[in-house]
Order: C-alpha cells, then structure tokens, then sequence
C-alpha cells in the first residue's frame, strides 16, 4: 500500500495545529508589532486546564473545554493588563517586550510542572471512543478532524471580525498605527487587551486538541509556538491567510521532507524553509 495518501493527511492535521497556533500569534502580532512567545505556554495552559477539571475535578469534558478556553483567553488579556501594558506605558521597545514575554513563558511553564509533574499526560480517556476515518487510503482521527475544521472555522471567523465589524476596524487602526488610532479616539490598551484574550482563546484550543491527539507535557509550548511562528514568517507576517497558508506548507514540507529519512530531521527542514524565506521572501507567501 502507498505511504503517499498517509502523507497527505498526516500533512494536513499537522498544518492544522501550526494554522491555530499561528493564527493566534499573527492576530498578537498585527496588533502590538512585537513577537509575545507566551504564545506558547498560553497552549500548555488551555491542555492542562481541561486534564485538571475533567480528570482531576469530574467536571464534563465539555465544560471542561469551554471553561478551559476562556480562561485562558482570561490568561492572555491578564498577561496584558499585569505585564505588557505597564511596559508599553514606559515605552518600552519591541525587545524589552520579546525578553519579558520570555520570561513570562519560563516562569509559567514551571509552574505548571510544578502542579502537575513533568509526567506526559494524556486526555484521550476522557473520550469514550475515537473513531478513525479512511481518505483515500489515509487514516484520520475524529480529534484530528475537528482540528481541520475549527482551523478552518476560525480563519474565517478571524477574516469576518476583522473587515466586517467596528471593532475589527479599530484592531486594524491600532495594527497600522497606535499613535494615530489614539488621536482619533480609540481606546487602544482596551482593543489590544480584547486582541490577547482573542488569540489566546485560539492558542488554548490548540493545546486542547494536541492534548487529545497526542497528550501534553509542560514543555510542549515551546515546539508548539516555534512551528506556529515559522508558519506565521513564512505565510505573511500580521497576515490571517498568510498564517492559514505557511502552515500547510510548512506541514507538506516537513512531512514529505521525512519521506525517505529519519523523522529526526523534521525541525531541520522547518528551519531551513524559514532561512530560504528570509533570504529571499521575507515578507512572507502574502503581503500585509
């Protein structure tokens, strides 16, 4: 039998985690023009959120993933209001940000290991089954299908919100130019704390679904939040279908990379189309 049509899907549910990872870290980024690698941990967060209510507390795995997600968009606005906006008041440059978001990123992934242990955790019991799908030859997972369809859902929804409504247009104001969105009346420490709590709701689904896929460890955020990034730089920085885009093709890339060598070499080949796009397209497959 092929190996090519596994390819494929394997392909596409990988593009699938990178595309909401990405597309919460390019909705940031558009907005505040600084790379906030709590990103990451961000995902851990909304993972462990549903292990500790549903296997922890007995709350429903429903529940569970609804309050999981928004307290981690709770998460991300709080990390706005106690650590970047304070910053952004003293005028803080773009790195003082990256180093502080490091730091954000460090203290809280300790954290969470020192809740939970750095034991490998799985939510796959809270499923009584998971049923499989053939696709031409390639096996799908239901939990791997609803990554595809919510990356699907909410690059719409983010495409929507942002050209159809006001608030989307005051997001868009701020992205172009704080200063100018200020003078003209926008409450743009207000626009940018919704912005955290938005992405950060998409980075907690992500975490939930790998989660249910493949099971969380507390240092999982930091390869979650590298490949979204490379998926975000490579598609179109600040751009939502450039993030949908670079993170299907880094996926197709890195899985037909493997194709005739060790999967060892899957982080190598992402990096080396991240340096190829940084020579010579830097701004990504899409334009702002």
């Amino acid at each position: 039998m092929s190996i090519l049509p596994q390819l494929i899907v394997n392909s596409i549910i990988a593009g699938s985690v990178y595309a909401l990872v990405a597309l919460g870290f390019n909705l940031v980024y558009s907005t505040t023009k600084f790379f906030n690698l709590a990103h990451g941990v961000v995902a851990v967060i909304g993972g462990y959120t549903v292990f500790f209510l549903n296997q922890k507390l007995g709350v429903g795995i429903i529940l569970s993933i609804l309050i999981a997600i928004i307290f981690t968009g709770i998460v991300g606005f709080a990390l706005d209001k106690v650590v970047y906006l304070p910053l952004r008041k003293r005028k803080a440059s773009n790195m003082v940000l990256l180093v502080a978001s490091l730091g954000v990123f460090t203290v809280l992934q300790a954290v969470i290991a020192m809740l939970f242990t750095s034991q490998f955790q799985t939510l796959s019991q809270s499923i009584s089954a998971t049923a499989t799908y053939n696709i031409f030859g390639g096996i799908i997972t239901s939990v791997q299908l609803i990554m595809l369809i919510c990356a699907i859902v909410i690059m719409c929804g983010l495409v929507l919100l942002l050209k159809k409504t006001k608030f989307g247009k005051a997001v868009r104001a701020v992205g172009d130019d704080e200063e100018v969105a200020k003078i003209i009346g926008i409450n743009t420490n207000k626009i940018i704390g919704q912005v955290f709590f938005i992405g950060s709701t998409i980075a907690g689904l992500a975490g939930i679904l790998v989660g249910f896929d493949t099971g969380i460890e507390p240092t999982m955020g930091m390869g979650l939040l590298l490949k979204g990034v490379i998926a975000a730089i490579v598609g179109g920085i600040g751009n939502i279908y450039g993030a949908f885009l670079g993170a299907f093709l880094l996926a197709f890339v890195e899985n037909f990379g493997i194709w005739k060598i060790s999967g060892e070499w899957k982080d190598a080949i992402a990096f080396a189309v991240l340096i190829l796009f940084l020579l010579f397209r830097p701004q990504g497959i899409v334009r702002k």
